[in-house]
């Protein structure tokens, strides 16, 4: 399964497109490929896939930090949206950090440079870490227990 949360292999869901041997057709597609970037620390993806605008507001260096922090383990997309200008998805990625349940919740806004879909910016939910206890459910929603999942 791809690290997206998608129920096809990484190979021919979103490493097609990290590898860049194919373009995000859709706001989606690249909102999933990002977070299997991150997932797999390809930093230098997520990067080149931040709109022009934005892609000096970022350091390799602080992007590649966070993918080796952070163990990436269920993405959820909520709704997706398109206008005239922008598309929209809305997402929460969650991920262990310190022994803690975290996740991103944020309602992503994409726009096309050049015939390609690019991350613009996003508006960012708050949302509590949540200390998971080794016989908690996993929270990446395998229905094991977190000692016979994801703890290491």
């Amino acid at each position: 399964m791809c690290y997206c949360s998608n129920n096809l292999p990484y190979e021919s869901c979103c490493a097609v497109f990290v590898s860049k041997q194919q373009t995000p057709q859709t706001a989606e597609q690249l909102m999933r490929s990002r977070y299997s970037a991150y997932a797999t620390n390809n930093a230098q993806y997520i990067l080149e896939t931040y709109a022009r605008t934005e892609q000096q507001k970022h350091e390799l260096e602080d992007i590649a930090a966070f993918g080796s922090y952070a163990e990436f383990i269920n993405l959820e997309i909520i709704t997706t949206k398109s206008e005239a200008e922008f598309d929209y998805v809305e997402f929460k990625a969650h991920y262990l950090a310190d022994g803690k349940h975290c996740q991103i919740h944020e309602i992503s806004r994409f726009i096309k440079e050049q015939g390609e879909w690019k991350y613009l910016d996003g508006e960012l939910f708050d949302v509590p870490e949540i200390k998971i206890s080794r016989n908690d459910p996993c929270p990446c929603g395998s229905g094991k227990k977190f000692k016979k999942c994801h703890a290491n």
